[in-house]
């Protein structure tokens, strides 16, 4: 049965999460990250999916599935999808049939979308650091272009090794940049001033969410850095998977037996 989503509280704060200059610097050094991070998506939920799929040129239902497959679902196993958003990968997690599927995240406008588009999947407000289940209770841990938004990587790691069980999988599918020179260099072209332009005008955003995107990619940590920092947190046979010319990665890792 679906879990209940627990609404926001009413608040007074602005629709801006990231002005200019808060993109000036580091946005992932902001202290108030995970409150701009929340506030963004709440302004862009309406809009998101189609933003997506446009500016992806559909390739992200395409790295969902491949992120699904990465996970080798079982029958058996009981999924989390970490940072949620409004369903798509629970929802293809789902489409393998698993014991059980768990939506989290941490901002109500996009659970009302994903509640919306399947009703049926089980769904909580949490977040990544502070997950609302016991220790070693679910098989795979999933996080979808999630990973980059939360404040503290490393400590949302940790958490999902918490609730993992022996042998249980994390899929982390996130953003990335091409490494060949001449590739970047056209990617980022459309990357910053492309996107943020058509995607703000679809949405109707003033949240700085499309401004935000390109800016948090491009000062993230690097593949390398994910795999050690995977590492630390406990997963072995943590395994690197570029796709769409290395536009986006799949990470996976193992909890120890």
């Amino acid at each position: 049965m679906p879990v209940a989503v627990q609404e926001n509280p009413t608040s007074n704060e602005p629709t801006v999460a990231w002005g200019e200059a808060d993109l000036a610097q580091n946005p992932h050094a902001a202290a108030d990250k995970a409150q701009r991070v929340q506030r963004m998506f709440s302004a862009i939920a309406p809009s998101y999916d189609l933003n997506n799929r446009l500016h992806s040129l559909w390739r992200d239902q395409v790295w969902r599935r491949a992120a699904v497959e990465a996970a080798n679902v079982k029958t058996t196993d009981r999924v989390l999808d970490v940072a949620c958003g409004t369903g798509d990968l629970a929802m293809a997690f789902a489409a393998k049939k698993p014991a059980s599927v768990l939506g989290v995240d941490f901002t109500y406008n996009m659970l009302a979308v994903a509640q919306r588009k399947a009703p049926r999947l089980a769904y909580a407000t949490g977040d990544a650091m502070r997950l609302p289940l016991p220790g070693a209770s679910v098989d795979v841990v999933s996080i979808a272009f999630g990973i980059r938004n939360v404040a503290d990587p490393l400590a949302a790691l940790r958490e999902f090794y918490r609730v993992l069980r022996p042998g249980g999988r994390v899929i982390v599918l996130e953003f990335s940049l091409p490494t060949n020179p001449v590739m970047r260099g056209l990617y980022n072209t459309y990357f910053h001033h492309v996107l943020p332009r058509t995607a703000s005008w679809i949405a109707r955003d003033r949240s700085g969410a499309y401004r935000y995107l390109p800016r948090s990619v491009n000062t993230f940590i690097n593949r390398d850095t994910m795999r050690s920092m995977m590492h630390g947190a406990g997963f072995d046979a943590v395994t690197v998977k570029p796709m769409t010319l290395g536009i986006a990665v799949i990470y996976r890792g193992v909890k120890r037996v």
